[in-house]
């Protein structure tokens, strides 16, 4: 699938949900930030997941935290990397942003902030130290 076919796709609900899985996710979020803003990147990509996720009837999966956190991890490793760094080459430079087993959240996050209703609805700021 091309870049375009998939943000077209995500964006106007015909993807289907079997086509989305985390690493699609991150596609995404990265082809929003290298046209947008960052924060415009987030508004998009947040109202597209949640129409998405509803779409599915899961809009209750929609996890606020989890989303602006990985925007903001990718945003960062984006500025990090080479100026016009290709999906492909983000991909194999960021494998762990693809290892949702052990998932680079868990780094900044205790499980149970995670997973607290509050995370759920708002961002919630990082409660570990990264090391």
């Amino acid at each position: 699938m091309t870049d375009d076919e998939l943000l077209r796709g995500f964006a106007d609900g015909t993807l289907q949900g079997e086509c989305f899985h985390h690493e699609e996710h991150v596609r995404v979020a990265f082809l929003y930030l290298q046209r947008y803003s960052a924060l415009e990147a987030l508004e998009q990509f947040a109202n597209s997941l949640k129409r998405f996720a509803a779409r599915l009837g899961k809009a209750d999966r929609y996890h606020e935290t989890i989303t602006c956190a990985y925007i903001l991890l990718i945003r960062e490793r984006m500025a990090r990397g080479e100026r016009d760094e290709t999906w492909a080459e983000f991909r194999a430079n960021n494998a762990d942003l693809f290892d949702w087993e052990r998932n680079i959240l868990k780094k900044y996050y205790r499980e149970e902030t995670l997973a607290s209703d509050l995370a759920k609805r708002v961002f919630v700021l990082p409660d570990l130290t990264a090391g």
